[in-house]
C-alpha cells in the first residue's frame, strides 16, 4: 500500500511517500510560518512519483496550534477527498534516537520545549510542555531543541508508530493565545 506521510508539528514541514516500508519520496522545508504554503508543493512532488495513495499518516503533535492545524486539516481533507483512511501518531514518538533511556524535545516557542521520556523507544512519560530548566537536571540523556541540535520526526518512524500507537486527536498542550472577548480582563 502507498502511504503519504506528513508532519507539521515543528518548524519543519516534512512529507514522505512509502510503498509499504520502501521510501519512494522524501522532502522537507524549514520555516515555522511556511507550512500552509509548502505542504501542498511537497505533496505535489510526492504525487508525481506515485499518485495511487492508499492511506495518509500525519503527525499529531505536540506542536504549535497553527502548524498542527495545517498538517492535520490537509491530511484529513486529502483522505476524505480520495475516500481513503488517515491515521495520526505522536510526532515526538517518531524522533529517532539511539539510546536506551532518553528524553526528546522540540521547540514549543515562548522559551519552552515539548518533551517526552522514552525507554527503548516506548514513551513512558509525556508528552509535556515546560521550560527546558524543568528537565535539565534529570539524569536521562536529552536530545533535541535546547539540548542538542534540533531533531525532527522520522517519516518512517511516524508511519510505524501510526500502526502501533495511533492517535486521532491533536496534542495541544497549552491554551491558545486567542481568547474570546468575553473572557478578556
Amino acid at each position: 500500500m502507498i502511504s503519504l506521510v506528513m508532519d507539521t508539528a515543528t518548524n519543519r514541514t516534512s512529507v514522505a511517500l512509502f510503498d509499504d516500508n520502501q521510501l519512494l519520496f522524501s522532502g522537507f522545508h524549514d520555516g515555522a510560518t511556511a507550512h500552509a504554503e509548502v505542504l501542498p508543493k511537497l505533496v505535489k512532488e510526492a504525487l508525481s512519483i506515485n499518485n495511487e495513495i492508499g492511506e495518509v499518516v500525519v503527525g499529531m503533535g505536540p506542536g504549535p496550534f497553527t502548524g498542527l492545524r495545517v498538517g492535520i486539516t490537509f491530511a484529513q481533507t486529502f483522505a476524505h477527498a480520495r475516500k481513503i483512511s488517515w491515521r495520526g501518531a505522536c510526532s515526538l514518538d517518531a524522533i529517532d534516537v539511539d539510546s536506551a533511556s532518553y528524553i526528546v524535545t522540540s521547540d514549543a516557542r515562548r522559551k519552552e520545549v515539548y518533551w517526552a521520556k522514552y525507554e527503548y523507544e516506548v514513551r513512558v512519560e509525556g508528552p509535556s510542555v515546560s521550560a527546558p530548566a524543568v528537565i535539565a537536571d534529570r539524569s536521562e540523556m536529552k536530545f533535541g531543541f535546547g539540548f542538542t541540535d534540533a531533531l525532527y520526526p522520522s517519516m518512517a518512524m511516524l508511519l510505524a508508530k501510526s500502526h502501533t500507537a495511533p492517535i486521532s486527536e491533536p496534542l495541544y498542550l497549552r491554551r491558545p493565545d486567542a481568547v474570546p472577548t468575553s473572557e478578556r480582563s
